[in-house]
């Protein structure tokens, strides 16, 4: 439900942090008229994308410090989200007006940043509030630069690479790790994109290596054996169907705290590896009291990427990344439309639908506040 009328002008996004159904749209903390200090720019979000993963950065909001990259009033949050903008006034040297950058944006019309770090492929948002967090959501990348950027595929860009990179990511952890002895990974939430990416590297490394088991909801499961790299799909309730004898590495993407429980009880100590990703069961994340094998923990993509910077150069992850990249945008087509949204009303949906479970697999929805 929104908590007060839609005003007028440039707007944000946010909220309640103890409830993230209740959510309203307030005057923008920036807007065409902002007065810069020295040092800062001026960027109007074009578009941005919405997935389940949005909702995971407001479950996790606190855990994770998600909150603190784009502060609200307090009690509320402004949800991160991945796009692009344009920036429309520069007090910054190195930034001009009229760039066009992807990074990490707000649910908002406009936002000032500080640039630092410039180089020629962007530069990282120097506001004091954000130091602490992870540089990694700190980039702004020139789509002039980027070698991965295509303008006629904005839309997947937004949608996918960023959960591109946590799928890249846990594959590679996986696989840095012997899947600590298990033959099988299984995924829940399976027709969620993040999970689809994962999948999809898992599949291309072989059944004999580790076979990719997908749980989902039934309504979804034509779907998801529809991707093709999945070798076997089952709904949650047919979690005692699979064989127990096993070795098996869970990475859950749904959050769901009975689904956890239901496998490490049902594989036991065959339950290697148990990570925890996402959150689309965001409201359904409590535990079952003490699990039997590996204690689950939280996936941090970032961590990873630190060790393979040092263990491969500071281009070797973005290098092995495109790579796989360029594999996986292939067959989108065939599967995911892209839906765009515009204007308040249009988020407030999505943003409904997202969280309630509603929105559907094969779809991507791209958004803007501006008509």
């Amino acid at each position: 439900m929104t908590s007060a009328p839609i005003p007028a002008g440039a707007l944000d996004f946010i909220v309640r942090r103890d409830d993230l159904h209740v959510h309203k749209f307030v005057p923008g903390a920036a807007n065409a008229d902002t007065q810069l200090d020295a040092g800062q720019i001026l960027i109007k979000v074009d578009k941005f994308a919405f997935t389940s993963n949005n909702v995971t950065y407001a479950a996790f909001g606190d855990a994770m410090s998600y909150w603190n990259f784009f502060p609200a009033e307090d009690g509320w949050g402004r949800i991160p989200v991945w796009g692009f903008g344009d920036v429309v006034q520069s007090k910054s040297d190195g930034i001009k007006v009229g760039e066009r950058f992807y990074g990490y944006f707000p649910m908002s019309d406009y936002v000032v940043m500080q640039p630092g770090r410039i180089g020629e492929s962007g530069f990282s948002d120097a506001v004091a509030h954000r130091q602490a967090m992870h540089p990694l959501y700190n980039q702004y990348l020139r789509t002039a630069a980027d070698p991965v950027y295509d303008e006629q595929r904005e839309s997947e860009i937004a949608l996918l690479r960023p959960l591109f990179v946590t799928s890249f990511m846990i594959d590679d952890f996986l696989d840095d790790n012997d899947f600590f002895g298990a033959r099988a990974v299984v995924l829940s939430s399976a027709s969620s994109k993040t999970a689809y990416g994962l999948a999809f590297l898992l599949a291309q490394r072989g059944r004999d290596r580790c076979e990719v088991i997908g749980l989902t909801s039934p309504g979804n499961v034509v779907f998801t054996e529809g991707l093709g790299c999945y070798h076997r799909v089952l709904t949650y309730d047919q979690i005692a169907s699979l064989p127990n004898d096993v070795p098996v590495v869970y990475v859950d993407m749904a959050g769901n705290g009975k689904v956890r429980s239901a496998l490490h009880h049902h594989f036991n100590d065959n339950m290697k590896y148990s990570c925890a990703v996402g959150g689309t069961h965001w409201d359904q994340r409590e535990g079952e009291g003490r699990l039997p094998g590996a204690r689950p923990i939280l996936f941090f993509a970032p961590a990873q990427i630190k060790k393979r910077t040092t263990d491969w150069g500071p281009n070797g992850v973005a290098e092995r990344l495109a790579v796989q990249w360029k594999e996986f945008l292939g067959p989108l087509g065939n599967w995911m439309a892209v839906i765009e949204g515009h204007g308040a009303e249009a988020v407030e949906r999505v943003y409904r639908e997202m969280l309630e479970g509603r929105a559907r697999p094969d779809q991507g929805n791209m958004l803007s506040l501006s008509e």
